[in-house]
């Protein structure tokens, strides 16, 4: 595509082609020698009919089924929510013909490594985290007295409005002096609350306990200390039990205090406080040592997407995919309500067939994924947003099927069975063990993680500029005709810079820590 070009067809069989600006009724554009005369107006991301269609008929884009239209769509209009619904075919199990990959020339990246931290088990982690968590609501505001205990003190937090309050009150007040870092070596201490652990089903607790269990064993973690008040559903036991499960030989420290065993709060605080900043010593004997490329584990995510995020950011990012299992690393594509598609087969539809029970058990469907925001900028259906969504996995072949918390435990791109809310997926990909998690947006998210950097890619340069404190990395010049491999190439390199240390994101300078397990029964 040109900078000149007003549209694009993104499939030679698609129905639809793309507006890449406004286009007025009454005007003309061609696209390979048709001319088509735009009879409503068209918005910047949205799609018009390359032909007419008559109520009941199908149309494609991205060379796949994306909806039905629910009345007659002229040639040249706008596809639009009034005359567009829903439709996916039916996903069949028979025999399909063998899948050939020609994975990417990586042969640039021949002995190439990143500052990584080793654990004893041989995995790499992309930081080094000492991880608080609580395994009950009832226990958030302990850990939040430890964030206030901890972070500022030890030199991990910046974002210091109270000054600005006395400020605005007219208090003097002195410049704050740099904290120099006791634990040079621990890149923080990251904390983690949540709403779960009691009042649900004993599944939803066993759940929660799986997550939390993945990410204390995580390599960007060295060690955890864990609140829990003696009473709730997720016991101390059932989280050291998803632990031995997760780790037989989990080695970290483990810090757990149940505050019902406690003759008071202020004791138990003192002592988890002393006992964190003891264990932080040994934690700060971890120093960064080169590791090859093969131990990249990365989570590809969209969010606030666009009607751009399927034709920039997510095949930037599905070419990167590629280039990291072409290295010997490891992919993680989440969100199934927005993956309408077929592989690893039965256990791929069970997941899905159970997804959609679920839903409808609360008189949902999956088609109801699309935002607002969404069809505001261009995806009306989940079909259709499934499909751009699909584009940031890449080509390679999928070689397992995760449920949600299940860890990634070979090379290659796995499928992983998460709701399709942005930090419930985020969260899921973490602990199936990826180290960088890349996340395409088209409207802006400030979305990041406690234990896992998250790089923000735009679909297009507008929300790129206009929100650069929340976005990383711009794929617009796409839009504009930059070559997508020259684009994806420079993510790859912000992907390694991140890994290593060197690249600080967005979500991290902004101290966007963000964690919601995904809950999938009722409460009792």
């Amino acid at each position: 595509m040109g900078n000149s070009q007003k549209v694009l067809c993104i499939h030679p069989d698609d129905s639809m082609l793309v507006a890449l600006s406004d286009l007025q009724a009454g005007e003309v554009v061609n696209w390979e020698g048709d001319s088509i005369l735009i009879s409503t107006p068209v918005k910047g991301k949205h799609k018009f009919a390359r032909r007419t269609f008559a109520a009941g008929e199908l149309l494609s884009l991205y060379g796949v089924t994306v909806g039905r239209a629910t009345q007659t769509i002229r040639r040249g209009e706008a596809v639009t929510t009034d005359n567009l619904e829903h439709y996916a075919p039916e996903v069949e199990l028979g025999d399909s013909k063998p899948y050939h990959w020609t994975p990417p020339s990586v042969t640039q990246f021949d002995g190439a490594t990143f500052p990584g931290v080793a654990r004893a088990d041989g995995r790499v982690g992309t930081a080094n985290y000492w991880l608080v968590f609580p395994l009950v609501f009832c226990e958030n505001r302990n850990v939040e007295h430890m964030r206030n205990a901890l972070e500022g003190p030890l030199g991990y937090s910046s974002n210091d409005l109270a000054s600005l309050t006395l400020s605005l009150l007219g208090a003097e007040m002195e410049e704050a002096k740099p904290v120099v870092r006791p634990f040079p070596n621990v890149d923080g201490v990251r904390i983690i609350t949540h709403a779960g652990g009691c009042g649900g089903t004993r599944a939803d607790a066993r759940s929660l306990c799986k997550i939390l269990a993945a990410y204390a064993d995580h390599p960007n973690v060295a060690g955890v200390t864990v609140f829990s008040l003696g009473c709730q559903n997720a016991q101390v036991k059932m989280f050291e039990e998803e632990l031995a499960k997760q780790n037989p030989k989990f080695d970290k420290p483990l810090l757990v205090y149940e505050q019902q065993k406690w003759e008071s709060e202020q004791a138990m605080m003192k002592a988890v406080v002393r006992d964190t900043l003891e264990q932080l010593k040994s934690a700060n004997k971890v120093v960064r040592t080169p590791a090859p490329l093969s131990h990249l584990k990365i989570g590809v995510k969209c969010g606030a997407s666009d009607g751009f995020s399927g034709l920039s950011a997510n095949p930037a990012m599905g070419l990167v995919s590629d280039m990291v299992v072409a290295l010997g690393g490891s992919s993680i594509l989440a969100e199934f309500p927005e993956l309408c598609g077929d592989d690893d087969k039965r256990r791929f539809l069970g997941m899905m067939r159970d997804f959609e029970a679920r839903a409808a058990a609360v008189g949902s469907h999956l088609a109801e994924n699309p935002s607002p925001g969404n069809i505001r900028d261009g995806l009306i259906t989940d079909a259709m947003k499934s499909a751009g969504a699909a584009k940031k996995g890449g080509n390679s072949p999928i070689v397992a099927v995760l449920d949600y918390g299940d860890r990634t435990e070979k090379p290659g791109l796995a499928l992983l069975c998460t709701p399709g809310g942005d930090v419930e997926s985020v969260s899921g990909i973490v602990a199936s063990g990826a180290n960088v998690v890349l996340f395409s947006t088209g409207l802006g998210t400030p979305t990041g993680n406690p234990i896992v950097p998250v790089l923000k890619i735009s679909s297009n340069s507008r929300v790129a500029n206009k929100l650069a404190d929340l976005i990383d990395f711009d794929c617009g010049p796409v839009i504009d005709g930059a070559p997508l491999p020259q684009v994806a190439g420079k993510l790859f390199d912000m992907v390694v810079a991140t890994a290593g240390g060197q690249y600080q994101t967005k979500a991290d300078r902004l101290e966007q820590y963000d964690f919601i397990f995904w809950k999938r029964d009722i409460s009792l």
